[in-house]
């Protein structure tokens, strides 16, 4: 069994993919808070705890692969993997990888969990390909007609946006992520839910328009991340949700090394 990590800024995401032959099978998905002070230890206990509710067992673990935006948690995080499952990491970056041609000005710094959910788009759905990931920040990658990664406009994420308004509104609320029936609310809560929810349908339209514009119209658009239906069931400019897209991707990475 290969476990696949996604270390994120808000979140930590992790796959376990069972291994037949060449391919490589999700069957079982966790998130978990990113903590920054958690131990090697505690990391453990975490693993042990999240496999024996899935009825899954550590020990069928024979290869880990790592995307992380979380330097901090790296050492404690690799400390684990080799204390709980016998088994050394791997970590995915744009330096360690050679499926993806990366155009950008700086390669090496683009983000892994970006050219992770790259990997897996491009391999879905060909190209050109936008992929949009909802997750801390909002992130839009551009893949050209020829299959290279060329670059990607960054925003603030949809959780981001609302705990700043509300940090800095007294009187404001904390709303849940669900859209009013129009774009005019009539109260507070349905006045933040349509300016959040319509707002970050807007700006996805725009810069997929855009997007598309300079890298083709028939580029497909794939989005994923754990707000990415709350968008998508509300615009046509998505073409498709893959929620699991990077750790598809680690996925695919980790097959590379072993062809």
């Amino acid at each position: 069994m290969l476990l696949a990590i996604d270390v994120g800024n808000s979140d930590t995401k992790l796959g376990a993919f069972a291994l037949e032959g060449g391919s490589a099978h999700l069957v079982h998905t966790w998130r978990v808070e990113t903590a920054l002070r958690r131990t090697a230890d505690e990391f453990g206990v975490l693993f042990g705890t999240l496999f024996r509710f899935a009825k899954l067992e550590t020990a069928t673990v024979t290869a880990i692969v790592i995307s992380s935006v979380v330097p901090q948690s790296d050492r404690a995080l690799c400390e684990a993997c080799e204390k709980y499952f016998s088994c050394k990491p791997s970590f995915f970056s744009a330096a360690s990888q050679t499926m993806i041609e990366v155009t950008t000005e700086r390669p090496k710094e683009l983000g892994s969990d970006l050219l992770a959910a790259a990997i897996a788009a491009r391999a879905l759905y060909g190209a050109p390909l936008i992929v949009i990931g909802f997750g801390t920040a909002t992130t839009f990658g551009a893949v050209s007609r020829e299959g290279e990664y060329l670059g990607a406009a960054l925003a603030p994420g949809i959780r981001i946006s609302i705990d700043a308004l509300v940090e800095r509104t007294a009187k404001l609320p904390q709303v849940a992520l669900d859209a009013p029936n129009g774009p005019i609310g009539r109260d507070t809560v349905s006045a933040l839910q349509a300016g959040i929810i319509f707002g970050f349908v807007g700006q996805t339209e725009a810069l997929v328009a855009r997007m598309r514009h300079a890298i083709g119209e028939d580029a497909r658009v794939v989005a994923t991340g754990g707000l990415a239906d709350v968008v998508a069931k509300h615009t046509e400019a998505i073409d498709v949700v893959e929620p699991h897209l990077v750790l598809q991707g680690l996925a695919l990475w980790h097959a590379s090394l072993r062809a």
